[in-house]
C-alpha cells in the first residue's frame, strides 16, 4: 500500500490509521503485514474480528497477448492468492474482493466485413449469470480482465475454508463498468487534469460507477455476511458475484463530457477524433509494443536498443477499444433485491451525473490538486497543446430545484 496523500486521509483520526507498504505479490511480507500487531485502543472490544477489503489490481487494460499475462497475474492472480491465505492466517471471518465488470464483456470484432453494419457484441447487457464466467481466456477484451477473472474464482472458492479456528466467508463485488468520484481516478478525475481530452467514445452508452455507490456495495455484503453468520438471517449469499453500478439509466459519454466542460467553464474539453483511425494507429502501437517485448526476451541486446513505450501510446492499443467503443450496460437488479430475497439491498446515493457534480465540486476544493491515478489516465496525444476552447456559464436562476444554464461558447 501507498500511504495517501489525500487531505481528508492526512488529518484528523485518519491519521492514526496504520499503513505497511508492501509488494502484494510477496507472501511473506503480506504475511508480515496481517500479522503486525494492531495498536491498544480503549474502544477495542475483546474478541473484535476483521474484515478483509481486497481492492489491489495491476490495471493493465492496453495487453491482450497470451505471453504478457504473467505481468497481470502476477499481482492480480498471485496477490489475491497471498491476501487469502493471510487473512486465514489471523483468523479473518470476511473477505470482500472488489473484483471487475469487465470480467463480462464479450470481445467485439471492429474490422467489418463490406456487408457487416455493426461489430458483433456492440450492444451488451450485463447481469450476474453465471455463464458468463466460464469464457475461455481468449474471449476477455484483455489479459487484466482474464487474471481479475482467475482472481474473483480463488475468492470465491475460498468461502467456507478453515480460517483460524472458524470458517472464511467471501464475496465479489463487480463495479460496472468503471469507478470514478473524488479522490482520484482514472475517468473524470484525469479527464479534470488533463483538461484536453481528445475522444472518439462521446456517442457510446456505458454504466459507470460512482465511488461511493461502490463503497457502499462493499459495506453492505459485509452487512449480509454478518447478518447470517450472527443467525439473523437464514440467507447465505457466501461466494457469490454482485454486479453494481449507479442508479438511474446509464449516459452516454456525450452527456459526461458536456456536463464536466459546462462545470468548469469549458476549462475541460473533448476534441473528437476518428475511431477507425485510431484503431488503425492502435494496431501499430502494438506491434511495436510486442516487438520490443519479443527482442528483449530473445535478442536483449537488439530490444534494448527500442525506446519503451509510455503514457499515452502504451495504453492506445487494440484491447482498449474492446473495453470502450462498445455499449455496455449493467444490470444490478440482483444486487438491488432486498435481503429476504438473496440481494444486497444495494440502492446508489446519487446518479453517473449527480456523481460527476460532485467529483467536480471536490477537484475545485482541492485547488485542482490530482492524486497520482488521475494523472496517469486518459489520452492526450498531440492535443495537449491545443488552444482551450473557452466556455462561459450563467445561471439564470433556480426553478424546482433546478438550475438553468446559458451556456455561451467562444
Amino acid at each position: 500500500m501507498r500511504a495517501p496523500t489525500r487531505p481528508d486521509l492526512t488529518t484528523g483520526l485518519a491519521r492514526e490509521v496504520a499503513f505497511f507498504k508492501i509488494d502484494v505479490s510477496d507472501a511473506k511480507v503480506v504475511e508480515d503485514a496481517f500479522q503486525a500487531p494492531w495498536p491498544s485502543s480503549k474502544n477495542a472490544q475483546e474478541g473484535q474480528q476483521v474484515t478483509v477489503f481486497h481492492t489491489a489490481a495491476n490495471i493493465r487494460f492496453y495487453e491482450r497477448h497470451p505471453s504478457l499475462t504473467h505481468y497481470s497475474a502476477t499481482v492480480n492472480v498471485d496477490g489475491t492468492k497471498n491476501i487469502i491465505n493471510s487473512a486465514r492466517s489471523i483468523g479473518a471471518p470476511l473477505l470482500l474482493y472488489t473484483s471487475s465488470g469487465s470480467v463480462a464483456i464479450r470481445n467485439s470484432r471492429f474490422w467489418l466485413w463490406p456487408w457487416e453494419r455493426k461489430p458483433k457484441y456492440f450492444v451488451q447487457v450485463i447481469n450476474d449469470d453465471e455463464i458468463l464466467t466460464r469464457k475461455p481466456p481468449s474471449d476477455f477484451f484483455s489479459n487484466y480482465a482474464s487474471t481479475k477473472m482467475a482472481a474473483e474464482r480463488l475468492v470465491r472458492a475460498a468461502d467456507g475454508s478453515p480460517s483460524g479456528d472458524g470458517v472464511l466467508r467471501t464475496g465479489c463485488i463487480r463495479p460496472g463498468n468503471g469507478v470514478f468520484g473524488p479522490g482520484g481516478d482514472m475517468m473524470c478525475g484525469a479527464a479534470l487534469v488533463r483538461k484536453t481530452n481528445p475522444s472518439w467514445l462521446s456517442t457510446i452508452m456505458q454504466s459507470l460507477l460512482y465511488v461511493e455507490n461502490c463503497s457502499i456495495a462493499h459495506l453492505l455484503y459485509e452487512q449480509r455476511l454478518l447478518e447470517f453468520m450472527q443467525g439473523k438471517s437464514d440467507v447465505d449469499i457466501g461466494g457469490q458475484a454482485f454486479c453494481i453500478t449507479d442508479p438511474g439509466p446509464p449516459p452516454i459519454n456525450g452527456d459526461v463530457y458536456n456536463t464536466l466542460e459546462i462545470l468548469t467553464n469549458g476549462e475541460t474539453h473533448f476534441p473528437p477524433l476518428s475511431p477507425t483511425l485510431m484503431l488503425l494507429v492502435s494496431h501499430f502501437i502494438e506491434i511495436y509494443y510486442l516487438t520490443r517485448y519479443f527482442l528483449l526476451l530473445r535478442l536483449p541486446l537488439i530490444g534494448s536498443w527500442i525506446p519503451p513505450l509510455s503514457g499515452d501510446l502504451l495504453s492506445l492499443q487494440p484491447s482498449v477499444f474492446r473495453l470502450t467503443t462498445v455499449h455496455i450496460m449493467f444490470d444490478d437488479s440482483r444486487a438491488r433485491l432486498p435481503p429476504e430475497k438473496g440481494g444486497l439491498g444495494y440502492k446508489g446515493i446519487c446518479t453517473t451525473l449527480e456523481g460527476v457534480h460532485l467529483t467536480v465540486d471536490d477537484f475545485k476544493k482541492s485547488a485542482g490538486k490530482a492524486e497520482e491515478r488521475s494523472k496517469n489516465a486518459g489520452f492526450s496525444l498531440m492535443f495537449a497543446g491545443l488552444k482551450k476552447r473557452r466556455m462561459g456559464a450563467k445561471v439564470q436562476g433556480e426553478i424546482d430545484g433546478t438550475l438553468n444554464v446559458e451556456v455561451i461558447t467562444t
